[in-house]
């Protein structure tokens, strides 16, 4: 299976039409609500995986300061693109930086936030547990004591339930049509799902189809593996809960949001979030 990053660099020329009918709105506005249940004193905000920017660029107009860390050089070109649209003084609490979320640090003496987040599944593409560990250790490491990391994936019970199918999306602008099949391989025992995309891309003023095969391993995960690395990592998990709905998570819920507060030092009890931090 290909690297999940690479193929991105080939996926994110058509990304932004194929998620058109995305409601970034609606998603911006739910998230800033979670950051400020959940750390009313929040300010700051690093996005871990931030595709074009559109999150990013939303929730500075919320009065968030946001930085954002994606890997791919074409989505990072899209989002410095959607920088220099931004009005100021918006522009100025707004910024990005290329870096594998897994690794990058901010700054020689550690940049710290209030907030992290990885909206879109992007931990779900995290498809080891040492991926998985080595992102949340990022997300620790960047935030201010008592800050708040939100992120969502694929759950596990609604995977296996509600089996992923077969689909095919159509999408088109006055250049291009796209339409993208889909087809879902399920590995059980890795708790990962391998979406092979076909992507046939149609110029409209020449009739001429380029088409494009990617792989996308997506892992799905389980609530109490979840709670487990956050202890490992230095988290304590406060909530998890139906992305954009806020519902219980259950059985049909494919998409669940968890929030988690960094800890003190790795040994400290979970609950404990005052006391000595690094």
């Amino acid at each position: 299976m290909r690297d999940n990053a690479i193929v991105f660099d080939e996926y994110a020329r058509y990304y932004d039409l194929l998620y058109q009918d995305k409601d970034y709105q609606a998603e911006a506005d739910y998230v800033a609500g979670l950051i400020r249940r959940f750390h009313p004193e929040a300010c700051s905000i690093l996005e871990l995986g931030s595709g074009t920017g559109i999150h990013a660029s939303l929730l500075v107009k919320q009065g968030f300061s946001v930085h954002g860390v994606e890997r791919s050089p074409e989505m990072l070109a899209r989002s410095l693109r959607l920088l220099e649209k931004t009005n100021y003084p918006e522009r100025g609490r707004l910024s990005f930086t290329q870096g594998d979320i897994r690794s990058i640090r901010l700054g020689e003496q550690g940049e710290q936030f209030d907030a992290a987040i990885s909206l879109f599944h992007v931990i779900s593409y995290q498809t080891t547990n040492e991926d998985v560990m080595a992102a949340f250790q990022t997300a620790r490491e960047h935030l201010n004591p008592g800050g708040v990391f939100i992120f969502d994936v694929w759950y596990g019970p609604a995977v296996l339930t509600d089996r992923p199918a077969v689909r095919i999306k159509r999408m088109a602008n006055d250049e291009i049509e796209v339409t993208r099949l889909a087809e879902p391989e399920i590995h059980p025992n890795e708790n990962r799902v391998d979406v092979h995309y076909h992507v046939f891309v149609r110029d409209k003023s020449t009739n001429a189809v380029k088409e494009l095969r990617e792989t996308h391993g997506m892992r799905y995960f389980f609530k109490p593996e979840i709670q487990n690395m956050a202890v490992q990592t230095g988290f304590e998990t406060l909530s998890s809960e139906e992305w954009l709905t806020g519902a219980p998570a259950g059985m049909e819920t494919w998409g669940v949001v968890f929030v988690q507060r960094r800890l003190g030092d790795l040994g400290c009890e979970p609950g404990n979030v005052r006391g000595t931090f690094k």
